[in-house]
């Protein structure tokens, strides 16, 4: 909002007080100031000038060449091309060496033959935004008042002498949104009491509003309140200088006496007015009530507007005339012929507004402050100062009475704290007596008993209505600069991860070192994708206020959102992926309020893993790249349960013949395996490879003690071995049959060639492995190698019917 500080001066005394110095102090007691700018910087040398005859140009079709006065002995002859110039007008001149806005220098010149010296200017070469020139001087320039002097300058006329704040208010500081309620902030920081003129309303008494309009609410939650008054015999003119300029230093554009009157008391009570044509409301009945999905109504910004039932609508007893708190509508716009008012003040529900602005697109001056909450106790008072403004301005007869709805009870909250407290929380000794300096200070009605203050707050702080808020208060015009600094007194606790940080950590690192990249996603997904490569039954978690269709369910799996990032990449052209997540899922129990969360761990990979060089080739990842990296993630974990990975043909989205369930002992943690071509079609991704697993059995499992040894000093010894045994037989079963029967010296089988094809029978497969064995206390001797290699030779014909090559 903009405080403009000669405003303020009319409410407080700011002898010794510069507009600096001030907005220094109100950021530090809570209302932040922006910036403090003087709308005349960077300008000089412009004056009054009078338009003592102006002629057209001999050489143009639409310049005009003017004789001015700018109190100087002789005219002075400039060259204009504003259509609106015209003989006796009071204007803006810029003299020969002036600068306007840009820090454009004007200069003498010559315009088709004729001699200009310097320029007439309009507002917006004045430096003000075209959003708040008036609108009748938008295309022209800009005609000052009758009483202004030739030769002064144009900017104490102008109000462009005047310091404007720029203030950043905060939802909870509303009441900061006009310039009462700025003048009660500053005067409780200086302690200085702000003092408000009175205004004189002469009503009518011979008519009665009765006889001219009616109010009814439909809903009294969506309106808590609602007043029309009425004003007749109104002259719509131009404002008077006073009253536009406060309007454009405060960002508002002045449009006529009517309108610019309830402008003027929105920023100066915070509370929004508007004015109706009555003649055409065409009707003396107003029904404040929900718009039907069928109605529109045309806004003063000319457009046509959709309504829906979430939208609050002023009618006259039939059609909508106005978006309750949010703009009017263009049939009962005041206009030059206007001459009676139906003038609204009203308290209107805060979320309804703000729906109605959103979805619409109108943020306005008025449905800001409706959002924010405004000062219920001046609702009415805001109304009688505007009608006695009118009466005054615009040489309207105010009607007698106010037609009101009302379910309001407005009285002052009764909030209590102790010195204690204050003192405590604070970390302060403020005495009894400072306490209660503050709380007049504010403008708080306080009594004080056994050091228990019970402190009476006004209806324009709506605010404040517990304990803390009254620290916060106490604590703001004390001073936080004067507040002591302490540190807290804690006992110190050495921080270190627990094991599921300490596991997670490691897993990342593992990975990382393998060649995938960690990927983050967003947790909310659609519903199809997020009940695909599902690890269990579960019911889906939807929002009910989803930004978008796309965001709108939480996510029960994590592969979903690696795939969508494979599909990124590859449209653009980086198609050897390998991605991992560590992310949570949310699974929900039939009836269940609240969903699951589980840990899980996912991983992606497609095209290569190994850029082609001079000593290889780039092969394509396939199960086994996949299945070596989750294994050795695994063994790093040394857990004491075996990993085992079994053929899984059903699992949904999964290739049937490449993916396989991942058991820790006995139960089940996840799958990996080949995304269905179908599935990679519908994401529109390549051959990928994908796994998932829940890490909480991980977490929570069995581990083998870490044991540091030396390097064994004695030699190990080797053996390999062929087989050929049915194609339906496992290497994970031959693998757990050779570590079974290898002996206590046995340490590693590796399966180092498989083949199938000639010289192979049908239904038969050849595998070869190289068993390692090794005696840490001993030299290993070759018969005892060699019993133990015969007994696994033994035990895999007996079992497998394999055949030894």
């Amino acid at each position: 909002m903009n405080v403009s500080y000669q405003w303020l001066s009319e409410y407080l005394d700011l002898t010794g007080i510069t507009p600096e110095g001030l907005a220094d102090k109100m950021s530090r007691t809570g209302i932040e100031v922006e910036d403090v700018f003087v709308p005349e910087t960077g300008l000089k040398k412009i004056v009054v000038g009078h338009a003592v005859k102006v002629e057209d140009h001999p050489d143009s079709d639409h310049l005009h060449v003017c004789q001015v006065d700018i109190g100087e002995e002789e005219l002075s002859q400039i060259v204009c091309g504003a259509p609106n110039i015209a003989t006796g007008q009071k204007i803006i001149v810029a003299l020969p060496g002036s600068r306007i806005t840009g820090n454009t220098k004007i200069k003498k010149g010559k315009m088709r033959g004729q001699v200009s010296h310097g320029m007439i200017c309009s507002l917006s070469e004045l430096g003000f935004s075209e959003k708040v020139v008036p609108k009748k001087y938008a295309d022209g320039i800009y005609v000052l008042p009758s009483e202004a002097v030739p030769g002064e300058s144009v900017f104490s006329y102008l109000a462009m002498d005047d310091a404007i704040l720029d203030l950043s208010i905060t939802p909870n500081r509303a009441d900061a949104l006009s310039m009462r309620g700025v003048a009660y902030e500053v005067g409780a920081i200086y302690d200085r009491k702000p003092i408000f003129k009175d205004f004189s309303l002469n009503e009518n008494e011979n008519e009665k509003i009765e006889d001219y309009i009616k109010v009814a609410v439909e809903d009294k939650k969506d309106t808590p309140f609602y007043s029309m008054r009425m004003i007749k015999g109104v002259k719509i003119a131009e404002s008077p200088m006073w009253l536009q300029t406060k309007l454009m230093n405060a960002g508002i554009r002045p449009l006529n006496n009517i309108v610019d009157i309830t402008n003027y008391m929105l920023l100066e009570y915070g509370q929004p007015l508007h004015a109706f044509d009555y003649d055409r409301l065409e009707s003396k009945t107003i029904l404040v009530r929900r718009a039907t999905t069928d109605e529109q109504l045309e806004t003063l910004d000319s457009e046509s507007r959709q309504l829906t039932n979430e939208t609050i609508v002023i009618t006259n007893g039939e059609k909508p005339v106005a978006l309750a708190g949010v703009m009017g509508g263009l049939g009962t716009e005041i206009q030059e012929d206007t001459v009676n008012i139906a003038l609204e003040s009203a308290l209107f529900e805060p979320v309804s507004i703000r729906k109605t602005a959103k979805k619409l697109d109108l943020r306005s001056e008025s449905s800001s402050r409706y959002e924010k909450g405004i000062n219920q106790g001046s609702i009415l008072t805001a109304s009688a100062h505007a009608a006695a403004l009118m009466s005054e301005l615009a040489g309207g007869s105010v009607v007698s009475g106010t037609a009101v709805v009302s379910d309001l009870y407005v009285k002052d909250a009764v909030v209590t704290i102790t010195l204690a407290k204050l003192n405590r929380s604070l970390g302060t000794a403020i005495q009894t007596d400072e306490v209660l300096s503050i709380f007049n200070r504010l403008g708080f009605k306080v009594t004080e008993k056994n050091e228990l203050f019970e402190v009476s707050i006004p209806p324009r702080r709506w605010d404040i209505s517990i304990e803390a808020d009254l620290l916060e208060e106490v604590a703001r015009i004390y001073g936080y600069d004067n507040l002591p600094s302490t540190l807290p007194v804690i006992e110190s606790t050495p921080g270190e991860l627990d094991d599921k940080q300490r596991l997670m950590r490691h897993t990342r690192h593992y990975l990382e070192g393998a060649g995938l990249s960690q990927a983050i996603s967003y947790v909310l997904t659609t519903p199809q994708k997020a009940e695909q490569f599902l690890m269990k039954e579960s019911n889906s978690t939807k929002l009910d206020f989803p930004m978008s269709e796309d965001r709108s369910t939480l996510r029960m799996n994590l592969i979903s959102g690696l795939l969508d990032n494979v599909h990124y990449n590859s449209a653009r052209k980086n198609m050897d992926v390998a991605l991992y997540e560590i992310g949570r899922v949310f699974y929900k129990r039939e009836g269940s309020l609240l969903p699951i969360e589980e840990e899980h761990l996912a991983g992606v990979l497609t095209g290569s893993l190994v850029d082609s060089n001079w000593q290889e080739k780039a092969r394509k990842v396939d199960f086994f790249d996949l299945k070596g990296i989750l294994e050795g993630l695994f063994e790093t974990y040394g857990l004491t349960e075996p990993l085992t990975f079994v053929t899984d043909k059903n699992l949904e989205g999964m290739h049937p013949g490449r993916t396989a369930a991942i058991y820790l002992g006995e139960q089940s943690i996840g799958f990996i395996g080949q995304v269905h071509p179908l599935m990679a079609k519908e994401y529109d991704v390549k051959e990928t490879y994908i796994f998932e697993l829940n890490l909480q059995p991980i977490i929570e499992g069995e581990k083998h003690p870490t044991i540091y040894a030396g390097i064994p000093k004695y030699p190990g010894m080797t053996r390999d071995m062929a087989l050929l045994v049915d194609e339906t037989i496992t290497n994970q079963q031959l693998t757990e049959l050779i570590s079974e029967k290898g002996g206590k010296y046995l340490r590693n089988v590796r399966l180092f060639d498989l083949y199938q094809g000639d010289k192979i029978e049908e239904g038969k497969k050849s595998l070869a492995y190289t068993l390692s064995y090794l005696n840490p206390t001993d030299t290993l001797i070759e018969e005892d190698v060699t019993k133990a290699f015969e007994k696994v030779t033994q035990a895999l014909v007996e079992q497998y019917d394999a055949v030894i090559r």
